[in-house]
């Protein structure tokens, strides 16, 4: 008989401590490993990475679903329950668990004996966007959710875990209750504790806050980097990837590897996004390895290094401090993608190309106008209307020539 059954599991004296941690092995065949507080491998979580590794999932998706497990095992380790005897009960005081606790602080780098010290920030006056919230996004619990649900589906169809998964599908409904025969047609049965999740639009930069933090970039490597992340609409980590033989001017393509498919794809760039390659080039001209199959992008300073995403990140984060904006490098990805949906000329389904999505579905989302720009077209309507309206020509009554003349009997009918 499980706790749970005794005696209702008392969540608000629960305290689920920072054992374990993820590590990065910097092993091809093993990039990432779960350890207990021992210092020991967790062998279920290992076998499952392998698992990801062999259905084609990079290190970055195995780091993604890593982080969620560590969750997941730390309240284990807290409730003092094996992960093979995990239950239904605990799935579930997890999933309320983690919709409502705070989360953990972390030592700052620079001083990690001292405890960390949450501070509440407020909503940026540039951009709008509100910090990290204290709790976990709703986004975060469902893709902890699925990524449980999937951990002991493999365990379960090896032998190796319990006999039934604790994170069950929801309960069967009636097909297609209460659809909106304007929405596409979602799966009808996802996890039992997958919380509902917002429907966010994806923030763009707007064009005078780009300018402003485009003027604020430090080098010419950073601003061939936005240039072409806001011009190809590729993720920071695509462009980064590119290498020396990718690049060609003459065509104003770049050649980067998809997410995804991992598969290789010529994407058009601006010319100004050329020009300001060309000038880091220059600059940089025999001090870095330029073969087809060296990077494109390296670090400014010595020891010349090919530049990560956690680099490129801080140079855009010291670009927004400057000017007071909290923007991510994703926006500019967003930018792109709204910028080419709103030319009339472009088809959707060229966006979709660019973007690499895909479903067309996912590329529609930005055509959906932004809050900013409904409020500036409905105050523009208001303006209008204060405005008085001059007849025209065209808008004026007038008698056809015709008529008049037989009226006046210039003319025979």
């Amino acid at each position: 008989m499980s706790e749970s059954q005794d005696a209702p599991r008392d969540l608000t004296a629960l305290s689920v401590a920072r054992m374990g941690r993820l590590a990065a092995t910097g092993d091809p065949w093993e990039p990432h490993q779960l350890l207990t507080a021992s210092g020991e491998v967790v062998v279920s979580v290992a076998a499952f990475f392998g698992e990801l590794q062999a259905a084609g999932r990079s290190a970055a998706t195995q780091r993604s679903y890593g982080m969620d497990l560590l969750r997941w095992f730390r309240f284990l380790w807290s409730v003092e329950v094996e992960w093979q005897r995990a239950s239904r009960d605990e799935a579930r005081d997890f999933s309320r668990w983690i919709q409502i606790t705070t989360k953990p602080a972390r030592p700052h780098w620079r001083s990690p004996d001292k405890p960390a010290v949450v501070r509440p920030k407020p909503t940026n006056p540039v951009t709008g966007k509100r910090p990290p919230g204290r709790v976990y996004a709703p986004s975060t619990i469902a893709h902890c959710e699925t990524v449980l649900r999937s951990f002991y589906a493999f365990h379960l169809e090896a032998g190796t875990g319990p006999l039934v998964n604790p994170f069950p599908l929801a309960r069967a409904r009636r097909a297609h209750a209460h659809h909106n025969p304007m929405d596409r047609f979602e799966p009808q049965r996802s996890g039992l504790y997958r919380p509902r999740q917002p429907k966010r639009i994806p923030r763009q930069i707007a064009d005078e806050v780009f300018n402003d933090l485009f003027t604020r970039l430090s080098s010419d490597r950073d601003r061939a980097l936005v240039a072409f992340w806001v011009s190809t609409g590729a993720r920071a980590a695509e462009l980064l990837g590119v290498l020396n033989g990718g690049a060609d001017p003459g065509q104003q393509l770049i050649t980067v590897v998809r997410k995804g498919s991992r598969a290789l794809q010529q994407l058009p760039a601006s010319p100004d996004a050329f020009v300001w390659l060309r000038l880091y080039q220059q600059q940089i001209h025999g001090l870095v390895p330029t073969g087809p199959d060296d990077p494109v992008w390296w670090t400014l300073r010595r020891p010349f290094r090919p530049l990560n995403y956690h680099a490129a990140r801080a140079m855009f984060v010291r670009a927004n401090n400057l000017l007071g904006s909290n923007h991510s490098l994703h926006e500019l990805r967003h930018t792109a993608a709204y910028r080419l949906a709103r030319d009339p000329d472009m088809p959707i389904t060229d966006v979709q190309w660019v973007l690499g999505h895909a479903s067309l579905t996912t590329t529609q989302i930005y055509t959906t106008p932004t809050a900013a720009d409904v409020v500036d077209s409905v105050l523009a309507h208001h303006q209008r209307r204060t405005q008085p309206q001059q007849p025209t020509e065209e808008t004026t009554l007038r008698y056809r020539q015709e008529s008049l003349d037989v009226l006046f009997g210039r003319r025979r009918p």
